[in-house]
């Protein structure tokens, strides 16, 4: 009976493996086919813009998605590192074991780069996650914790493979509003499964339609 089982618990070690192991080769594959796809350059009038648009991304989904944002806005953007999350099996690992922390000890958050942003001259900030486990990815949450949004409207931004929890977006906006922030909306847009996403360029329709109203 001991020899079945540590041989049943051995086969679901090697699918688990493959399945990180999947996602890991989907996942760069889609930041090469990303990296340069909608390269964003702030116009000069940037610099007086008083709407700035902050995210975090690991596979460039959520990336190229705050790419077109700031593009329409014509906004600075700024990117968001979390070193812990890096693309490959053990960031996937972290980020896996990090979202399942997050619902339990809210307080445990990633080091992420920069820290902190000089959000002082806007007006609105754009803050742009993946979803993971449900929830805004915790590198966007870490970002949350260490900056003001004194009298700003935050706009949340997901792109996402399958759900989102509505009481995890309800606890960020919570947590968005106790750091002085006077509005909160939330948008985001369902790319679909690994096997069966939306492309890039249905997803950046998707967000002109469902975002912003217009079709290209």
């Amino acid at each position: 009976m001991l020899k079945w089982f540590a041989l049943a618990l051995a086969v679901l070690v090697a699918a688990a493996s493959l399945v990180l192991f999947a996602i890991t080769w989907i996942e760069r594959r889609q930041a090469r086919e990303l990296e340069g796809k909608l390269p964003y350059a702030p116009p000069a009038a940037a610099s007086a813009s008083r709407t700035a648009v902050v995210y975090f991304s690991r596979s460039g989904n959520t990336a190229l998605a705050a790419r077109h944002v700031a593009k329409r806005l014509g906004a600075p953007l700024f990117a968001l590192d979390s070193p812990d999350h890096a693309l490959g099996m053990r960031g996937l690992a972290h980020a896996l074991k990090d979202a399942n922390a997050h619902k339990s000890q809210p307080e445990a958050l990633p080091d992420i780069t920069p820290r902190t942003i000089d959000l002082t001259p806007f007006d609105t900030v754009w803050l742009g996650s993946p979803v993971w486990l449900y929830s805004p990815a915790p590198p966007i949450w870490a970002f949350v914790e260490h900056n003001r949004f004194d009298g700003q409207h935050v706009v949340l931004f997901n792109t996402f493979n399958s759900h989102i929890g509505e009481d995890h977006i309800a606890k960020f906006k919570a947590k968005v509003m106790a750091q002085g922030a006077k509005s909160f909306e939330h948008r985001h847009v369902l790319r679909g499964r690994m096997t069966r996403q939306l492309t890039p360029e249905q997803m950046l329709q998707a967000i002109d339609d469902e975002w912003f109203g217009q079709r290209h």
